[in-house]
């Protein structure tokens, strides 16, 4: 008699489940990913299987830079810094290091997970480092997330921080949502999307008072970012008052939206992806972060929702 096979382990590692409030949100350990949240029956991310990893992104975690550093070439007291490219098409290093990286789990409850990976010094980044991501549900059922940048290496060390949401309104016809972006600036990109001016919002880039989402594909990053006692509000709404909206603390300057209809199933999706600086950072030094042997920084962020 041969025994029952064992249950295949999910593309992402770990499944990290949490139950609070009357919502459910599921962490990966691969990228500290989140790949479900759902309050009150109503999905508000763009999930995905178990068994596939993140397509576009989705949910995934970015340190220590987000977005992209053309080339992967940056320069370290004069010498250069070769990183992967891992944007082919563009010739960019995309994303962080821990994209394909699986985290470990220093604390768990039903309500929260604290996750933690090292980044290992390594070509084109020369330092250790530790990237730790915190999720936790409220009593209400919304989301917060804090993710923080530890320099364990004995000199100083770069970081952005960033992540990848798709927000969605489940039950909702893509086609009926309002998207609010509230930002008084954006950055202009070449044809690689490395940032090449900032300009006041304009036409197609003002969504300080919403626009349709199947009218605004972009893929852009906004700064000048509006806040209101230290955090900002993003916002996709429905026509019958439901909305959801990703926060973030002031670490986040930026914000890049990225409208598709190029992720799976579904006819438009939108990343709403908060960073504590910009594409190419590493190079143009726009918001980076030094962090000295010890120190580490953190930024706030988290998904909210009404009319659910």
């Amino acid at each position: 008699m041969t025994s029952p096979a064992a249950p295949r382990p999910a593309a992402t590692g770990a499944q990290h489940v949490l139950r609070h409030g009357g919502a459910t949100a599921i962490v990966t350990s691969l990228a500290a990913g989140l790949r479900h949240y759902e309050r009150n029956g109503v999905e508000l991310v763009a999930g995905y299987p178990e068994d596939a990893i993140a397509p576009r992104g989705a949910g995934i975690t970015l340190a220590p830079f987000a977005n992209r550093i053309a080339d992967g070439l940056w320069h370290l007291d004069g010498e250069p810094q070769q990183l992967d490219i891992t944007e082919v098409p563009l010739r960019n290093a995309i994303h962080g290091l821990l994209r394909n990286t699986g985290y470990q789990a220093l604390e768990s409850s039903p309500r929260h997970v604290l996750l933690e990976a090292v980044i290992h010094p390594q070509h084109g980044y020369p330092f250790l480092a530790r990237h730790q991501v915190r999720y936790e549900l409220t009593a209400g059922g919304h989301l917060r997330v804090a993710q923080t940048l530890i320099n364990d290496s004995a000199r100083s060390a770069p970081g952005v921080l960033g992540a990848h949401p798709y927000l969605t309104l489940g039950g909702q016809e893509p086609e009926t949502l309002m998207l609010q972006v509230h930002a008084n600036q954006y950055l202009g990109a070449d044809e690689r999307m490395i940032p090449t001016f900032s300009a006041p919002v304009a036409g197609p880039f003002d969504l300080r008072a919403g626009r349709a989402l199947a009218e605004s594909h972009m893929d852009a990053t906004f700064t000048g970012l509006i806040t209101d006692d230290g955090a900002a509000w993003h916002t996709l709404s429905a026509p019958d008052g439901s909305r959801v909206g990703l926060w973030h603390d002031a670490t986040v300057q930026y914000l890049h939206v990225y409208v598709t209809d190029l992720f799976p199933g579904r006819s438009v999706a939108v990343a709403m992806e908060p960073m504590t600086g910009p594409a190419n950072a590493f190079n143009s030094g726009e918001s980076l972060r030094w962090l000295e042997p010890g120190e580490s920084f953190t930024m706030n962020w988290g998904i909210d929702s009404t009319g659910i």
